[in-house]
């Protein structure tokens, strides 16, 4: 019988350098994309696939991710006071349970797989669990990780969200090399860290969206430094692989934002900007104009 997935690591002790000077004294997942921070958007992914238990490895300077989720209750009585109540139903998706958030430290940054091995101790032997990296941004219909929940019920072992990406970005991701293609799913028979185009064994990445079993904690306990000299996750999930038990890609349905660069960001902040009706008129408006106004220049 499969376990239920209902706990999610959150890996956020990264310094953001890519977004320096704001990141000097704001974490980069609580940066606004349009009016909501980063880590709303993974939170609420993760409320919609069911996740009950949420666990974050943070370092040192995060302290406002952990006031993020905790009550505001002057700002909720001036709110109250004066009428908002539409406000006040925006903040509720902010608040979290007295339990059911965690938070772990990791004291040096060696890498994914050093941050989810963290929070090993929280993760019991026989439980599934979730890794979402708020980085990794993604439109859709149905949230992703709901997606990849649903599927898993299927399948049990462990699944890795995957993209198609081209051949000269391979040393950017994770890829997969695939055994047989399912469609929707592929299984998964080696996975190499940042490979080059030539040595890339397909065009199917590691998109930041993981199910794992509690192996892959065992594996992290023996795991030395791997591609840049980091703890990689990737390694832990190949070991899976080598020990014969089922490693999946599942192909999602929806469009994901890069938000842990600036491009990537500003796409991100133009696609769910123009997604919010009360926005989209104004918004396009400006965006046609802006573009008119840089072929009338050229």
């Amino acid at each position: 019988m499969k376990r239920k997935v209902t706990k999610a690591i959150f890996p956020v002790a990264g310094l953001g350098t890519r977004f320096l000077p704001a990141t000097k004294s704001i974490p980069k997942e609580i940066m606004t994309l349009v009016d909501r921070p980063l880590i709303q958007y993974a939170i609420d992914e993760a409320r919609a696939a069911g996740i009950k238990e949420f666990i974050f490895v943070t370092s040192r300077g995060k302290g406002a991710l952990e006031d993020y989720f905790d009550n505001a209750p002057i700002l909720e009585q001036e709110l109250r006071k004066k009428g908002k109540n539409e406000l006040l139903e925006v903040l509720k998706d902010t608040n979290m349970d007295s339990g059911a958030i965690a938070y772990i430290r990791q004291h040096k940054a060696l890498g994914l797989g050093h941050a989810v091995w963290c929070a090993r101790r929280l993760i019991n032997n026989n439980e599934p669990f979730a890794v979402i990296l708020p980085d990794d941004v993604i439109a859709a219909e149905k949230p992703c990780l709901q997606q990849m929940v649903e599927a898993y019920e299927d399948t049990g072992g462990c699944m890795v969200a995957a993209m198609e990406v081209p051949s000269e970005k391979s040393s950017s991701y994770g890829i997969l090399d695939v055994k047989g293609d399912l469609g929707t799913m592929v299984s998964v028979k080696g996975m190499v860290e940042k490979p080059s185009a030539e040595q890339a064994p397909s065009n199917l990445a590691v998109i930041g969206r993981y199910i794992l079993t509690p192996k892959v904690l065992q594996s992290l306990n023996r795991m030395k430094s791997g591609a840049g000299g980091e703890i990689q996750l990737t390694d832990a999930i190949a070991e899976e692989i080598n020990q014969d038990r089922d490693v999946y890609g599942y192909r999602f349905r929806g469009e994901r934002f890069d938000c842990g660069s600036k491009a990537g960001f500003l796409r991100a902040t133009v696609a769910f900007g123009m997604a919010r009706p009360e926005l989209r008129d104004e918004f396009t408006s400006y965006l046609e104009d802006m573009v008119s106004l840089t072929k009338a220049a050229e």
